[in-house]
C-alpha cells in the first residue's frame, strides 16, 4: 500500500476544501487530515472538525476563531489558532506532508507560499498566487523542492496530457500549443446590452460548474480564462502566444495538448472538481473520486466557439498584464478583485468590471516584480485606485 498522505486544507469550507475532504472520506486508509482553515464560517468548520478531528484548526478572523474555540470546547486535541501567522504555520508543519491550497484571492498568496517553501506537495487550487508573483513562485518552488501539482480543472487535463518529466519543457516534450478550453459562462450569447442588467444571483449560477461566487463572476467575465491563462504560463513556462482558448459549453474536455506531429491529446471528464483533486492527491497513482461516469453516448456532441473578447474584454486584459510582466499581473487581479466584490454587494455594474480592470491598469505604475513585499505594495496600490473608481462611477450613477 502506498504511504499514507497527511493534508493541511487552506479553505476547507469553500468549495474545494468540501470536494477534496469528500475524497479524503472515501479513502480514509490512504489521506488523513492534520490541519483545516477557514475565514468566517465557524459553524462550517466546528462540524468538518467533529468528522475529520484535525490536529489543528485556523479561522483567519479573530472573533471567529473564538467563537470556534468555544464550541469545541469538548474536543480539547483540536487546537484552535487565528490569523496569518496560524495560516503558514499549518501550511508549513511538518506533520503535513501535502497542502491544499484553496483560499481565493490574493488572501493565499502568503499560506501557500509558506507551504512552497517548506518543500511540501502542494495542489494549487489558488490561482492568484502565480498570477501575482509568477517568477518569484516558481523560484520558490525550484529553490525548496516543493512538488506543485495544478488542480484546476484545465491545467490538471494539461499536465495529464503531458510526459511528466517535460511539463515545463513544452518544446523539448514536441508540444506545438496548449488549447485552454472555457465554457464561456452564463452570459457567452448575451449582447453588450443585456450584460449591463446582469444581476448577482445571475452570474453566480454557472451552467455546468458549482463553484463560489467569485470565480463565478469571474467565469462569467472570463477574467477566469485570463488568469487561467497566466497560470497555464508559468506552470508550463510558456507564453500566450502558444495557447489559445477554445470556448466549449459542455465543460467535457478540460484542456488539450497538441504536439507538432500533429497528435492533439485532450482529457475529458465530467464537470466535477473531485477528478483534479484526487488525481493530484493520489499523484501518480489513481484513486475513485466520487465523480459521476462520464456517459458520451447521452452527451451526443461536443461544440467550439472562438473567445469574443468585445463583450468579454478580461481575457484580452489579462495577455496584456502577462506581456507587460513586472507588478501588471498583480495589478489585474487586484482591481478585479475589488470590481468583483462591488458588484456581488451591488455597487458595481457587471459591465463595468473590466471598465474598472482596465482603467486601473492604465493609471497605477508597474514596477518590476523582485520581491513579494512590493508584489504585495502594488496590489495594495491598486485596490485603493479600484476602489476610488468604484466609487467616482457609483456617484457619477447617482447623479444621472
Amino acid at each position: 500500500m502506498p504511504q499514507k498522505r497527511h493534508l493541511t486544507i487552506l479553505g476547507a469550507t469553500g468549495s474545494i476544501g468540501l470536494s477534496t475532504l469528500d475524497v479524503v472520506r472515501r479513502h480514509p486508509d490512504r489521506f488523513g487530515i492534520h490541519a483545516l482553515t477557514a475565514a468566517t464560517s465557524v459553524a462550517d468548520m466546528e462540524r468538518l472538525c467533529r468528522e475529520f478531528r484535525p490536529a489543528v484548526a485556523v479561522m483567519a478572523d479573530g472573533d471567529a476563531a473564538g467563537q470556534l474555540a468555544e464550541a469545541l470546547r469538548d474536543l480539547p486535541e483540536v487546537n484552535v489558532r487565528t490569523g496569518e501567522a496560524g495560516l503558514a504555520e499549518v501550511a508549513a508543519s511538518p506533520a503535513a506532508d501535502t497542502v491544499m491550497a484553496a483560499i481565493v484571492g490574493a488572501a493565499g498568496l502568503a499560506p501557500t507560499l509558506a507551504a512552497v517553501e517548506a518543500g511540501k506537495r502542494v495542489l494549487l487550487a489558488n490561482k492568484e498566487s502565480l498570477v501575482m508573483s509568477g517568477r518569484l513562485f516558481m523560484d520558490a518552488v525550484a529553490r525548496s523542492g516543493a512538488e506543485l501539482l495544478p488542480i484546476d480543472s484545465e491545467h490538471n487535463a494539461i499536465f495529464q496530457c503531458l510526459p511528466p518529466e517535460r511539463v515545463r519543457d513544452l518544446p523539448g516534450a514536441g508540444v506545438r500549443r496548449i488549447l485552454l478550453t472555457a465554457s464561456g459562462g452564463p452570459f457567452r450569447t448575451h449582447s453588450p446590452e443585456m450584460l449591463r442588467d446582469v444581476t448577482p444571483a445571475q452570474a453566480c449560477k454557472h451552467p455546468n460548474w458549482s463553484m463560489g461566487q467569485k470565480i463565478s463572476v469571474d467565469s462569467a467575465t472570463l477574467m477566469n480564462k485570463g488568469l487561467e491563462l497566466i497560470e497555464a504560463c508559468w506552470l508550463f513556462n510558456t507564453t500566450p502566444e502558444h495557447i489559445e482558448v477554445h470556448v466549449h459549453p459542455e465543460s467535457i474536455i478540460h484542456s488539450m495538448v497538441e504536439y507538432v506531429d500533429g497528435s492533439v491529446l485532450a482529457q475529458l471528464g465530467s464537470p466535477d472538481m473531485r477528478t483534479p483533486i484526487a488525481n493530484g492527491m493520489a499523484w501518480p497513482e489513481r484513486v475513485e473520486s466520487g465523480a459521476e461516469p462520464l456517459d458520451l453516448f447521452a452527451l451526443g456532441r461536443f461544440h467550439f466557439e472562438r473567445p469574443d473578447t468585445e463583450r468579454f474584454p478580461c481575457l484580452r486584459l489579462a495577455a496584456e498584464a502577462f506581456r507587460t510582466g513586472g507588478t501588471a499581473p498583480a495589478i489585474l487581479n487586484a482591481a478585479n478583485e475589488q470590481a468583483v466584490t462591488a458588484f456581488l454587494s451591488g455597487e458595481l455594474c457587471f459591465a463595468d468590471i473590466p471598465v474598472i480592470i482596465e482603467q486601473t491598469l492604465a493609471s497605477v505604475t508597474v514596477q518590476p516584480a523582485d520581491s513579494f513585499d512590493g508584489i504585495m505594495a502594488a496590489d495594495a496600490r491598486a485596490r485603493e485606485w479600484a476602489r476610488g473608481e468604484i466609487d467616482r462611477l457609483a456617484r457619477r450613477s447617482l447623479a444621472t
